[in-house]
C-alpha cells in the first residue's frame, strides 16, 4: 500500500484500520499486541515520509513490525500470522522485499542502520536508512557501541526511538517541549549549523564560551546523552500525533546527518485493556478481545512455573541464594521472587552480557546465583560464560528456559544450540529433568555444586505426566526401565519423548535411559549397557551438531565400542521455521508416532 501521497487525515484512518486488524489477527493467533498497536501511528508515518524499500528500515526485534506488514503487501495474508508455513512474526526478507533484515533479537537495529550507510556510501546512493527501536533495546551496550561510531562517522540515518515507557527521560514541562519543539524547526537547525560555522573563526576563549551556552540550551531536555555522542536529537514528540511525527521525519530525512527522533508512544494504543506498561499483553495466545480472557488454558503446570515456584521455596530458606534475568521476569517465572527479594533478585534489562558476568563477583563471594534465561538469548552472553564465569570456575547456575522447539516465534527464538555451544567449554557441567519431580531435585543439586552447571527445560508442559526420581549425582544416569533389544536414551524432555514413542513400539521393548548429565556422561553405564544393547537411538530437543548423540557417539569412539549402533533423533543442521510445535515436530519427522515408524524399519534394515 503506497501511502506516501496520502493526507494526513487518511493517514489517520490508516492507523486505525491497521489496529483494528492487529486486534482482530492476534487475538485469534497470538502474538505481540501490545507494542504493535503503540507502534502503528509512528510505523504509517515512515511509510509516508520515507520511500520503502529504497529506504531501507531496520526494525529492532521486529516483533512491533505488524503495521510494516500490512503496509507493504500482506493485509490479506497476515491471517496466518504466526501460523506454521504462514506470516511470520518478525521481519523476513524470505517473505518479503520490504524486510530489509531477518530480525528477533533486541538492539542490532543502529549497528545494522551503520553498516547500510557505509554501503550506500560506498555505492555513491541517495538512500537513507531508518533505524526503529524501542526504549527497552536501547538498555544494551550494542545500541551504544553503534552510536559512538556512528556519531564519528556522520553518516545520514535516522533513528527512531519509540519511547513506550518513558524509560530514556521524562520531558521536564512546558521550557522542554518548547525547546523539542523548536529542536526540530528548519529555522534551529540552520541557525545551529550557522552558529557552528562561525565558532569556527573566533577565538579560543571566546568558542569556549558560546559553546558552553548552546550545550546549557539541552541540559534540560533527554537529548544531552546523544547531542554529545554526535547524534542530532529532536523530542521528545507525541508518538501519535501523526501530522506531528510526519512534519518532523521530513526535518530529519533533509539533515544529511544522523539524527534520532524521540517519539513517547503507550503500548496497546488502541485497545484499552492494554494501554500502558502491562507485561502480559506484550506477547499473548488467543484470547477473546470482548473481555480479554484466553481461549484457553492447560490443566498442567508449565515447567517455567515449577522452576518459578521451586526457586521461590529455596530462596525463602536460603538467603545465599540469588538470581538475575535480562528482561523477562515474567517469561522466566522470576516475577515473583523479584517482588518478594527484591535485594536478591535482579532484572537487568536486555543485557544478557551483564547478567551473566554480574554474577559471576556474587558466586566469588559466597552467594548462590541462579541466572535465568531464555536457551535464544543465552547465546547473547556466550563470551561472558566462557571468560567471566566458567574459566574463573564459579558456582554459578544457568537456569536455560525455552530450552527446544518454541513454536510461532520461529527461527530467531528456537531454543536448539545451548547443549552444542556450552559442551565443549572447560568445566561446565550440562544435565536436565524431564518431570517435575526430577526439575526440584536438579535445582536442589544445582543449589548445592559448587561449580559451573547449566540445566535446560522446555517451554510449557513437560512431555510425560510426574513420577517420582531419584536424587540426582554428578554424571550419574537413571535407567528408567530395562528393555529386550534396543536403548532409547533421552536427555531432559527428550526422555519423555523416548517414553511416548516406547509407547507405540509393538514388537520390542527398548529399555530407557535418563541420561542427565551430558558433560560429563555416566561412562560407566553407557559401557555395561553396551554389552546388551546393541542399538542405540537418542532423545534431544536440540540440534545434532555437538549434541547429546554428537557426545555419546565420542565416547563410543573413544571406547572402541564397534559394534552399537547409534542413530539420533536431534534436529538437523537447519534453522527451524515458525508454527505450532507439532505441525513444526510433524514437518521434521519427529513425532513420537513418526520417529517409531522409523525405528521400525531400522530395525528390520539390521536385521
Amino acid at each position: 500500500m503506497r501511502i506516501t501521497e496520502k493526507s494526513i487525515e487518511e493517514l489517520k484512518k490508516i492507523s486505525v484500520d491497521i489496529r483494528e486488524k492487529i486486534l482482530s489477527t492476534v487475538s485469534k493467533n497470538g502474538g505481540h499486541l501490545s507494542s504493535s498497536l503503540g507502534a502503528t501511528d509512528l510505523i504509517v508515518a515512515m511509510h509516508h515520509v520515507f520511500d520503502v524499500p529504497n529506504d531501507p528500515f531496520l526494525f529492532d526485534v521486529s516483533h512491533q513490525a505488524y503495521a510494516h506488514k500490512l503496509l507493504t503487501e500482506r493485509w490479506d495474508e497476515f491471517d496466518t500470522l504466526r501460523q506454521f508455513g504462514g506470516t511470520c512474526g518478525y521481519t523476513d526478507p524470505k517473505e518479503s522485499k520490504y524486510d530489509y533484515y531477518k530480525a528477533g533479537h533486541s538492539s542490532t537495529s543502529i549497528s545494522l542502520a551503520v553498516g547500510v550507510a557505509k554501503a550506500i556510501a560506498l555505492k555513491g546512493q541517495d538512500r537513507i536508512p531508518v533505524a526503529f527501536i524501542g526504549d527497552g533495546s536501547m538498555t544494551a551496550g550494542m545500541v551504544y557501541e553503534a552510536l559512538n561510531e556512528l556519531g564519528d562517522r556522520q553518516y545520514p540515518v535516522v533513528i527512531i526511538l519509540n519511547d513506550n515507557e518513558m524509560s530514556i527521560a521524562k520531558p521536564i514541562g512546558a521550557i522542554s517541549r518548547y525547546l523539542s519543539t523548536t529542536m526540530a524547526s528548519p529555522f534551529y537547525q540552520k541557525f545551529k549549523k550557522k552558529t557552528q560555522q562561525l565558532l569556527e573563526h573566533f577565538p579560543e576563549g571566546a568558542t569556549y564560551m558560546a559553546k558552553r551556552f548552546e550545550e546549557s540550551l539541552h541540559l534540560i531536555t533527554p537529548g544531552i546523552l546523544f547531542e554529545e555522542l554526535g547524534i542530532e536529537y529532536i523530542g521528545p514528540l507525541d508518538g501519535h500525533d501523526i501530522e506531528s511525527i510526519v512534519s518532523t521525519l521530513k526535518i530529519a530525512k533533509g539533515m544529511g546527518k544522523p539524527v534520532i527522533v524521540h517519539a513517547q508512544t503507550t503500548k496497546g494504543k488502541g485497545y484499552e485493556r492494554a494501554e500502558g506498561t502491562l507485561e502480559k499483553w506484550h506477547g499473548v495466545g488467543a484470547f477473546n478481545p470482548k473481555n480479554g480472557k484466553p481461549l484457553k488454558k492447560s490443566g498442567k503446570k508449565p515447567a517455567t512455573d515449577i522452576f518459578g515456584d521451586t526457586l521461590h521455596d529455596m530462596a525463602e530458606a536460603d538467603k545465599s541464594i540469588v538470581g538475575v534475568t535480562a528482561a523477562m521476569p515474567g517469561g522466566t517465572g522470576l516475577s515473583k521472587l523479584l517482588e518478594s527479594f527484591p535485594d536478591r533478585f535482579w532484572d537487568v534489562a536486555i543485557a544478557e552480557q551483564h547478567a551473566v558476568t554480574s554474577m559471576g563477583p556474587l558466586a566469588k563471594e559466597g552467594f548462590k546465583p541462579f541466572c535465568t534465561i531464555y536457551s535464544t538469548f543465552l547465546q547473547r552472553g556466550f563470551d561472558q560464560v566462557v571468560h567471566d564465569i566458567a574459566l574463573m570456575n564459579l558456582g554459578v547456575v544457568f537456569a536455560i528456559d525455552r530450552a527446544g522447539i518454541v513454536g510461532e516465534d520461529g527461527e530467531t527464538h528456537q531454543g536448539v544450540f545451548d547443549i552444542s555451544f556450552l559442551r565443549p567449554i572447560p568445566n561446565m557441567t550440562l544435565c536436565a529433568p524431564f518431570n517435575r519431580s526430577g526439575m526440584q531435585k536438579i535445582m536442589k543439586f544445582a543449589a548445592e555444586f559448587p561449580r559451573p552447571l547449566a540445566f535446560r527445560y522446555p517451554r510449557g508442559v513437560f512431555m510425560v505426566e510426574d513420577s517420582t526420581v531419584p536424587d540426582y549425582e554428578l554424571g550419574k544416569s537413571y535407567l528408567v526401565s530395562e528393555g529386550e533389544d534396543i536403548l532409547f536414551i533421552g536427555y531432559g524432555n527428550g526422555v519423555g519423548r523416548a517414553i511416548k514413542v516406547s509407547e507405540m513400539m509393538e514388537d520390542a521393548s527398548p529399555a530407557i535411559l535418563d541420561l542427565r548429565f551430558v558433560k560429563p556422561l555416566d561412562e560407566e553405564m553407557l559401557m555395561e549397557l553396551s554389552s546388551k544393547y546393541k542399538q542405540w537411538f537418542v532423545f534431544s530437543d536440540s540440534v545434532k551438531m555437538g549434541g547429546v548423540g554428537s557426545a555419546i557417539g565420542e565416547f563410543l569412539s573413544k571406547e572402541d565400542i564397534l559394534d552399537v549402533s547409534l542413530t539420533t533423533f536431534e534436529y538437523d543442521d537447519d534453522f527451524i521455521t515458525h508454527g505450532n510445535t507439532i505441525l513444526v515436530e510433524e514437518s521434521l519427522g519427529i513425532l513420537p508416532e513418526q520417529i517409531a515408524e522409523k525405528i521400525k524399519i531400522t530395525i528390520a534394515r539390521n536385521k
